[in-house]
């Protein structure tokens, strides 16, 4: 079954707009989370509004769910009812694509042992001052990649004695996903404008209201 995200890829007005402003709206999300310099946690959830508010605009705000359950640990939100996890990277390597977070080595253990691909995964590679991109890897070539390399070549368990941030999908299966003919890619030029941003002035604006 076709997955409507692919409409966006086949859209040239709305690819081109992709390209123009996905670099321009990143750009703003860090300097929202920015705080002395350094870009907080919480820009990876501004990023995610941003991936949210570009289906929505494309597809109406009646067939974007967000409102997910927390028992849906990869599922960020759905689409015309089907399930689509966003992820964000940065840098030219595909490396730290989080599937899950956890501290606990034995639920990280299980999780590799129950893991099986149930959602589209939209995937945006910012790579700033040269070229990265944005995904659409479907569910199907996430299966056929599992099925074909197995559990210990497709998922990265957290090194015993660190400090673990989750599993991750390796950074050989993620490279994999990402040339599979049957994913979906847009290629961005990641430029900075410039950007005269005041993160106060909306606030200020509304205390001035009457």
């Amino acid at each position: 079954m076709p997955s409507h995200l692919e409409e966006i890829f086949k859209d040239n007005k709305l690819t081109d707009k992709i390209k123009k402003r996905l670099p321009h709206l990143f750009h703003l999300a860090e300097l929202e989370s920015s705080r002395a310099g350094k870009i907080g946690m919480e820009v990876g959830s501004l990023r995610e509004r941003i991936i949210v508010a570009l289906l929505i605009y494309k597809f109406g705000k009646a067939n974007v769910e967000t409102e997910i359950p927390i028992t849906e640990p990869e599922v960020d939100m759905q689409l015309f009812g089907q399930p689509i996890s966003v992820k964000t990277i940065t840098g030219k390597g595909f490396g730290g694509i989080k599937l899950i977070w956890t501290v606990d080595a034995q639920k990280a253990k299980e999780f590799r042992e129950d893991y099986y691909p149930h959602c589209d995964i939209l995937l945006v590679q910012i790579n700033w001052n040269d070229i990265g991109g944005f995904y659409h890897i479907p569910v199907e070539v996430q299966k056929r990649l599992l099925d074909s390399i197995g559990r210990e070549e497709y998922i990265k368990l957290p090194k015993p004695g660190t400090n673990p941030r989750g599993v991750e999908i390796t950074k050989e299966a993620l490279s994999t996903l990402i040339n599979d003919k049957g994913t979906d890619v847009i290629e961005i030029h990641w430029h900075r404008t410039r950007i005269d941003y005041d993160p106060f002035k909306r606030w200020v604006d509304y205390w001035r209201e009457d």
